[in-house]
């Protein structure tokens, strides 16, 4: 009478172990395919996790960015080299003569703002005459080149003597075609560009102002304001030579 019992609890155990070992029969296939557990994380973090930022393309805005700056440290190299050859070959000619016509030397020592004195003109000019009259050595010019030289124009404006006329602007700026955007070309020396003003001062009838009285100093600020002034008047209208009396 015991053993019934026993029988019936142990056929109970084979029931529960067959119905267990059925259930887990079929995902051992799937369980072994996928490998172990921790290969199965592996793979499941792999399929979930996007890709490093570092192998993503750099936004448009970065890049153009980039290229600017790459651009603007070329242009700089360039301008350095520029005018250091050209301040050497200059500085040869001017101490292979006795008398020059000009002579150049940086502005407290900076490569990229310069003092010219032009010492001769056309000796049959007014203003030659003048400077003679009033013993006025030379005339005095400061020059500044931009980190785009000489993809872009220096800027040029007198210093002294005061000139009326002679294409020369409120505070010594100068209204010459070659030293504006539209009229520069990378080619130009700083050569030829004291020499055009040289023939322009007196092509537009330079004097030596007299009258000081009353009158405005010469300064950068004036004379920058003055050609920003006259860029955007040849930008709208194009180039027209202005008549004596604006000189």
């Amino acid at each position: 009478m015991n053993i019934r019992p026993k029988e019936k609890v142990t056929a109970v155990f084979r029931r529960l172990f067959k119905s267990s070992h059925k259930e887990e029969g079929p995902s051992k296939p799937n369980g072994a395919a996928q490998g172990s557990p921790a290969r199965r994380l592996l793979r499941s973090y792999k399929d979930t996790v996007s890709p490093a930022s570092s192998s993503q393309a750099p936004s448009p805005a970065f890049s153009a960015k980039h290229k600017k700056d790459e651009t603007a440290t070329q242009n700089k190299t360039v301008r350095a080299k520029r005018l250091m050859k050209e301040f050497r070959d200059l500085q040869r000619l001017q101490n292979s003569k006795q008398d020059p016509i000009f002579t150049v030397e940086l502005a407290d020592d900076n490569l990229f703002e310069w003092h010219v004195k032009i010492y001769k003109l056309d000796g049959d000019s007014d203003l030659m005459q003048d400077m003679v009259e009033l013993g006025i050595r030379y005339i005095l010019l400061h020059v500044i080149f931009p980190d785009n030289f000489p993809f872009a124009p220096p800027f040029m404006r007198l210093i002294s003597p005061r000139i009326e006329k002679g294409f020369v602007m409120e505070g010594g700026a100068i209204c010459m075609e070659l030293l504006t955007p539209r009229g520069w070309a990378s080619a130009y020396t700083v050569e030829a560009v004291i020499m055009q003003f040289a023939a322009s001062v007196v092509k537009g009838q330079g004097r030596v102002q007299r009258k000081s009285k009353g009158l405005k100093m010469f300064s950068r600020r004036t004379a920058e304001e003055s050609f920003r002034s006259l860029v955007r008047t040849h930008d709208k209208y194009g180039w027209v030579t202005p008549s004596l009396s604006d000189g």
